[in-house]
């Protein structure tokens, strides 16, 4: 197979790619494969009994912030560089990450390291399950780790908390996209977490992160994600303010900007999780720009 022209080792690349780069001595490949809990799916299970040759496992509810309560909140630098560094992986590597799903968390993972300041990282495209069906090798053995030096610099501009997001939503600065299904965002369905209420943070336009996804889990071209983008509504000239559920699929979002040439986004780290449960924040219901208070 030959790899594309639109691999991007800082953003996006092909099963292709990253079979004829497997083996270079200074590339990094990370199962970031996590599962909403009624997927019935087990991360570690599936990592253990078969993962790409050399992957390491990066544990989304594990390398978090746990001084927040809500769920997977980014990690502070020192952690991320002790989890990483304990992984193998560090300054001077290209990183690869996939996942179990096709395209799903590891974007997640892609935007931290974006976040720490590391730029050499990218999403396997398709993930595991497109690598496996091309008939890829594959391993249950754990990789041999060597520890590394890593350096970071947090990218604060890459992240954003309540206060700024109810500021960008109050005066329109910026545009709010959120991942969430259609049912979620129009607030038709109870959220999946207790407690939460439904709708969307007024004036967020909604990408549903499986909208920027082909039927193999690959992310669609830049020209079809910047067409849903607009056809959701989304003013590509204004910045952005990526958004889900818990942080997760946002990132999905955030990807699909970086490959359409977007640079000026960041991602509300708290995502629904946060803005659903408070009541003095202002919820809208129905379609964007609907304009239904809650």
């Amino acid at each position: 197979m030959i790899p594309s022209p639109t691999d991007d080792p800082k953003t996006l690349v092909s099963t292709a790619w990253l079979a004829a780069h497997l083996k270079d001595p200074d590339l990094r490949v990370i199962d970031a494969s996590w599962y909403l809990p009624d997927a019935g799916r087990n991360a570690h299970t599936e990592y253990a009994a078969a993962h790409i040759p050399g992957a390491r496992f990066f544990d989304i509810d594990e390398i978090t912030d746990h001084r927040s309560a809500l769920p997977h909140m980014a990690p502070p630098p020192e952690k991320f560089i002790s989890r990483l560094r304990a992984m193998g992986i560090g300054d001077g590597h290209q990183v690869v990450i996939y996942d179990g799903s096709g395209l799903f968390s590891a974007a997640r993972v892609w935007w931290t390291f974006r976040l720490m300041g590391k730029t050499d990282v990218a999403v396997l495209d398709g993930g595991l399950p497109k690598w496996q069906a091309e008939g890829h090798e594959i391993e249950d053995m754990p990789p041999v780790l060597r520890d590394r030096h890593m350096t970071v610099s947090r990218q604060n501009h890459l992240v954003k908390d309540v206060t700024q997001v109810a500021h960008a939503a109050k005066l329109g600065e910026a545009e709010i996209i959120d991942a969430r299904g259609a049912p979620r965002f129009r607030g038709e369905v109870p959220e999946p977490r207790p407690g939460l209420r439904s709708g969307h943070i007024p004036g967020a336009k909604n990408v549903p992160y499986s909208t920027l996804l082909n039927a193999d889990g690959t992310m669609k071209s830049p020209d079809a994600l910047r067409a849903v983008f607009e056809a959701a509504g989304v003013n590509l000239a204004k910045p952005a303010i990526t958004s889900c559920g818990s942080g997760v699929t946002a990132a999905i979002l955030s990807l699909a900007l970086e490959r359409i040439g977007h640079r000026n986004h960041a991602l509300y780290d708290g995502s629904w999780a946060e803005w659903g449960m408070y009541d003095d924040l202002a919820v809208e219901k129905g379609p964007a720009g609907a304009g239904l208070q809650n």
